[in-house]
């Protein structure tokens, strides 16, 4: 590997090659030598930024769960616009055709990796607990807009929704559902508690 050549953060690529190792080959090709050879750097970089790879990991999944509060913002302010479930389907998509699966998958692989991240998280499953709770904070925002029934469980449609996604999702190797599968899953978890006209 070459040695000696500048990156510039360094600790993004290493972030970006180990997503892209993880897609392609899976959780149990995850190592520190994959990853810096996909970056194209000297395997010391990695060691230069994190104390072990373990840390390194754990550090890739606190980095991603921070990406996922940007994006719990934006469907925070969606609320009131388009319609639930359409708000719902899109932001479950992007949220597993994205990373996030395989991420999931790498955090239950991995004992040590766990046991780092629950010094940060100490309850639930990293970045499916904040998906959850995005998503549970919008259903919040829908129901006191009037556009979900005043007496809907949000606290228990988000994991619903957040766990069927994940699983219609899982397959790594297959091809992606499409929007239709995600439409139903999400009509069939919250339509009895939409209040909004259809569209």
């Amino acid at each position: 590997m070459p040695t000696g050549v500048a990156m510039r953060d360094a600790r993004e690529q290493l972030f970006d090659a180990a997503e892209r190792v993880l897609l392609r080959d899976g959780p149990n090709a995850l190592t520190s030598r994959a990853v810096t050879t996909e970056a194209g750097c000297a395997k010391g970089v990695l060691h230069r930024h994190f104390t072990d790879f373990d840390a390194f990991l754990a550090d890739l999944v606190l980095d991603r769960i921070a990406r996922l509060e940007v994006q719990a913002v934006a469907l925070r302010a969606s609320a009131g616009t388009g319609t639930v479930i359409g708000n719902l389907t899109g932001v479950l998509s992007d949220l597993f055709e994205s990373v996030a699966v395989a991420i999931v998958g790498l955090i239950i692989s991995r004992d040590a990796l766990r046991a780092r991240l629950r010094e940060a998280r100490p309850v639930g499953v990293p970045l499916a607990t904040e998906a959850a709770e995005m998503i549970a904070s919008y259903l919040a925002a829908e129901r006191d807009a009037g556009r979900i029934a005043a007496d809907a469980d949000v606290d228990t449609l988000a994991p619903t929704l957040v766990g069927a996604g994940h699983l219609l999702f899982a397959d790594r190797t297959g091809t992606s559902p499409d929007v239709e599968a995600v439409h139903k899953i999400v009509a069939t978890v919250v339509g009895g508690v939409v209040r909004e006209p259809p569209p």
